[in-house]
């Protein structure tokens, strides 16, 4: 595992928190924004696990989202979102409705559950814990979600490599745009920046017999730029660019890929350059991410 560098920048508010069971070969990651964030999401792979997804859709009421759980387990992972709900519960944070307040958490899952103990799955503790952990300089590599994800899958297991959770960012004008995200796909892995593979697909074997939503791309475009919730969700459908500049090939009915938006709304910025940086940055974050593993 490497530390994230210091030049990787999270916007202001927004931290990022592992959970790690390396010896079941599972975990989670919560992205946390408890001050509400604008979001939305796209999915592009033919077999998601997610959470929430339609909350944040255009046209419906909710408008912010307060944290997004990525995480092993497939769905029985989905569990961990409990525990991050009872931590924004116990902060004070969430959706006003009356005298309660319920904390807005959305999320996705990958497969890990073949790679170590089919038993072992992040629960509501483990996604308390994650929350504890959150920092703005999370761990990359296998670590977290990416704990037991593998890529390039497609060649019958005989190519298969560690995946894993990777950050990057960069500059929108005046905005920091960031992507959090992590790699178990069936494709191999690409550098889009360096023009060389990380994780080389040389040869899909079409007798191998892959398990449809074995695999999976997830992750959260983070930014604090102003963005309307039609944008943040128009900026999570051009992130998947990004993915398919790194995955090789991307969106197949095998991976359940999914991306999220958050945005703070603390800076103004130009919503074209903010989308454009958005494919950027998930390209190198799927990239540092499986080469720290």
């Amino acid at each position: 595992m490497t530390e994230l560098k210091p030049e990787t920048e999270l916007p202001e508010g927004v931290t990022v928190g592992h959970w790690t069971d390396a010896k079941g070969r599972t975990g989670c990651t919560v992205v946390l924004a408890p001050e509400g964030a604008v979001g939305g999401v796209d999915v592009r792979g033919g077999a998601p696990g997610t959470l929430g997804t339609d909350t944040l859709r255009p046209g419906t009421l909710i408008e912010r989202a307060h944290a997004v759980v990525l995480t092993g387990g497939s769905a029985f992972g989905l569990d961990a979102a409990g525990g991050i709900m009872r931590y924004l519960e116990e902060g004070g944070v969430g959706y006003p409705l009356g005298p309660v307040r319920v904390p807005i958490v959305v999320g996705a899952v990958i497969f890990d559950l073949l790679v170590g103990d089919p038993r072992a799955r992040p629960s509501g503790d483990a996604g308390y814990a994650a929350c504890q952990a959150a920092t703005r300089q999370p761990e990359i590599g296998a670590v977290g979600a990416g704990t037991g994800a593998m890529v390039a899958k497609a060649g019958g297991g005989k190519q298969a490599l560690p995946g894993g959770f990777g950050v990057a960012s960069a500059r929108a004008d005046r905005a920091i745009v960031a992507a959090v995200m992590v790699a178990n796909s069936v494709g191999g892995i690409w550098d889009d920046e360096r023009h060389e593979w990380v994780a080389p697909l040389t040869q899909w074997d079409r007798a191998s017999s892959l398990v449809a939503g074995a695999n999976t791309t997830i992750g959260v475009v983070v930014t604090d730029a102003g963005l309307t919730k039609e944008q943040a969700n128009r900026v999570a459908a051009v992130a998947h660019d990004g993915i398919a500049r790194a995955v090789r090939p991307a969106h197949t009915m095998y991976d359940g890929d999914t991306v999220f938006c958050l945005a703070t709304g603390r800076v103004a910025a130009p919503y074209d350059a903010v989308e454009a940086v958005a494919a950027d940055v998930v390209a190198r974050a799927i990239a540092a991410g499986v080469r720290a593993a």
